[in-house]
């Protein structure tokens, strides 16, 4: 971990002196229909648009091409279910295959190049290989969580207007069987949109009921396509920046925002990532433990491994639970993973139920190289917990929905550089980090403020949203002109780490001061004995605001909850100081979340306060609340 070892700085400084020249020299990785003769046209689109006369194809460079160089017979997709008792292997011959015929059945519902397809699917192969043939017939795929309120997926519905409707009997989470064809009808008759047809993957744990006319048995049409559909649909040309998916952000009310991705930059900035961030060759087996139905999924279960032409995992489980705590483990060893990329919650669940890693002796894990964590901010006591059990590398690394792959992050491929604990590290190739007050003016190093991005970003970024540039200027673009709003708050350091601390509206103002909850989480998370927490600012009619902390605490822990309490709130008095007014420390269950692991804080900081709140449309037990709710009235606190 010597930074004069790691190709970095030459590298970012590379992309620096000649942004296109970089990008033009990463897009020759990619196999292109007409090759890229513009790199960048500042003058197309909101900000710009990436190989705007290239014309190229996604499941190609996913697929296809790997079937001709070589890795016909080589695992594309292994598929461990836990949940089902499932495993299976598919081969890149196979998944070729398996994207012919799809790609057949919805061009005979008359799905052709710039339609929408929704999906609305568990962690099945199925649900990847649907994607790949929306791809390859140009199609516009739109992959809503399964198992999401009727009501928030109508609004999708309605926002994308699907052709058609992919979709399975059931979810199954953990133990509990969630039927999803019940939903999706329901939010088919609270849509204005109505599919031509709905397609339904029926699983052995549950049998869904189809509506005559509209709903198709997926097995019956596959069986039927398989006599003509392979080799019938080739790959169909599009523009590099016609869309290849649309993706709803989480937690939104009203009328949705669809992040678009574009063919052409994904695949470039994707590919590039594989080797130089993530340090992962072709031919070996990669694993992201994420879903589907969010960004990190798309990008790192779907497309990058397999533009790379290395080997995904599709896991259907959780990190506890399905068996214990030793999951996670048990696939890293048995299927080879040299690296897992996972969120920072997964690792506190597991570090929470075995906070000694006695599950992690029973697995081999000599191939396993390297730990990637994003989706919230990774707090130290986490990474150094798993630094500690591994023995090797665990990188922190910041991005977004709308980026689609990494801002901020170790370049592991390029040469891992320092580790500073609480920071993901330095800014990728195509980001120019900056700092501005709310003026946009930047603020000296190690001062907080907005992270924002200097424009234009880069390849694989959204280019929009879906049919309205005007709301993409509006919500990303219009506050700091010149830079894309990343809507988080931190600071960079004299070496140029970021520090993400937390989103903008989690810098709370205390008499005066603005404050990170990040960093007071940071503190508390140090404590022996808190598997995770939360703080937020509640109302206080004299200081504003003020924090309070909710802790979980780690298995087998029998000590006075209000002794730990105390603990806690002495500890982020002597780490941050008295400034920080933090007095209150809650000991709870568990946090509510997302689905997807992201703590629900807004929600959290309104039942604090005593406003009126929703319930999410992504969480993952609304029960949580009612027990938060619970935890604050016996401290005094709330409605």
């Amino acid at each position: 971990m010597d930074a004069r070892t790691s190709r970095y700085h030459e590298t970012y400084a590379h992309w620096q002196r000649d942004p296109e020249a970089f990008w033009r020299e990463a897009a020759t990785e990619i196999d292109w229909f007409e090759s890229p003769k513009t790199i960048f046209d500042p003058n197309a689109g909101v900000y710009g648009r990436w190989f705007p006369d290239a014309v190229c194809n996604t499941c190609w460079n996913a697929v296809d091409r790997h079937v001709q160089a070589g890795r016909a017979h080589q695992p594309a997709l292994i598929y461990d279910s836990p949940v089902t008792g499932t495993k299976q292997t598919i081969s890149y011959v196979d998944l070729q295959t398996k994207t012919q015929v799809m790609g057949g059945i919805l061009r005979n519902f008359g799905v052709g190049k710039g339609d929408r397809v929704l999906l609305y699917m568990p962690m099945v192969p199925e649900a990847i290989v649907a994607m790949l043939a929306c791809a390859r017939i140009g199609a516009v795929h739109s992959v809503v969580f399964g198992g999401f309120a009727p009501k928030e997926l109508a609004t999708r519905i309605d926002d994308a207007k699907p052709k058609v409707i992919l979709t399975a009997s059931c979810g199954i989470e953990t133990a509990r069987v969630i039927a999803y064809k019940p939903l999706l009808d329901a939010a088919i008759d609270l849509a204005s949109h109505k599919p031509d047809a709905c397609v339904i993957l029926q699983r052995p744990q549950l049998q869904a009921d189809l509506v005559s006319g509209r709903d198709h048995d997926w097995q019956t049409l596959w069986d039927d396509a398989l006599v003509w559909a392979k080799s019938v649909y080739d790959c169909v040309p599009v523009l590099a920046t016609d869309p290849l998916y649309i993706l709803y952000t989480s937690g939104t009310t009203g009328r949705p925002k669809g992040v678009v991705r574009d063919n052409g930059g994904h695949m470039v900035a994707l590919k590039w990532s594989m080797q130089n961030l993530y340090g992962v060759k072709p031919g070996e087996t990669w694993w992201c433990g994420s879903d589907i139905g969010w960004v990190v999924g798309h990008s790192y279960i779907v497309y990058a491994p397999l533009f790379h032409g290395a080997t995904s995992i599709l896991y259907e489980g959780k990190p506890v639970g399905t068996p214990d705590a030793g999951a996670y483990w048990r696939v890293i060893s048995e299927h080879g993973a040299v690296a897992f990329f996972t969120a920072p919650t997964a690792f506190r669940a597991i570090k929470k139920e075995d906070p000694e890693g006695k599950h992690f002796t029973k697995y081999d894990l000599s191939k396993f190289r390297t730990l990637f964590l994003a989706g919230e901010r990774a707090d130290p006591d986490t990474i150094q917990w798993a630094e500690r059990l591994l023995k090797k590398p665990v990188i922190d690394h910041w991005w977004q929905t709308e980026t689609g792959w990494c801002i901020a992050g170790n370049p592991v491929g390029l040469g891992q550089l320092p580790v500073k604990h609480g920071s993901p590290t330095v800014p990728m190739p195509g980001y120019d980090i900056r700092v501005v007050d709310d003026a946009s003016k930047e603020v000296p190093r190690g001062a907080m403020g907005s992270l924002v991005v200097k424009l234009p970003l880069p390849p694989s970024c959204l280019p929009t949203l879906w049919n309205d540039d005007a709301r993409m200027t509006e919500s990303y673009l219009a506050e700091f002109p010149g830079y894309y709003k990343t809507a988080d708050a931190g600071y960079l350091d004299e070496d140029g780490y970021v520090y993400v601390m937390g989103r903008t509206d989690d810098i709370i103002n205390v008499a005066g001061h603005r404050l990170s909850t990040g960093g007071m989480e940071e503190v508390l998370s140090g404590h022996q004995d808190v598997a995770e927490c939360a703080v937020l600012g509640i109302k206080d009619s004299l200081k504003g605001e003020v924090p309070c902390g909710f802790i979980v605490l780690k298995a087998g822990v029998n000590r006075a909850h209000a002794e730990i309490e105390q603990e806690c709130v002495g500890l982020v008095r002597d780490k941050i100081g008295p400034v920080a007014a933090f007095k209150l420390a809650i000991t709870v269950n568990r946090l509510p979340k997302t689905r997807s692991g992201k703590i629900l804080r807004g929600t959290m900081k309104k039942i604090a306060d005593g406003d009126e709140w929703s319930m999410p449309a992504t969480i993952d037990d609304p029960a949580v609340l009612d027990e938060i709710g619970s935890a604050l009235k016996s401290k005094g606190v709330g409605a």
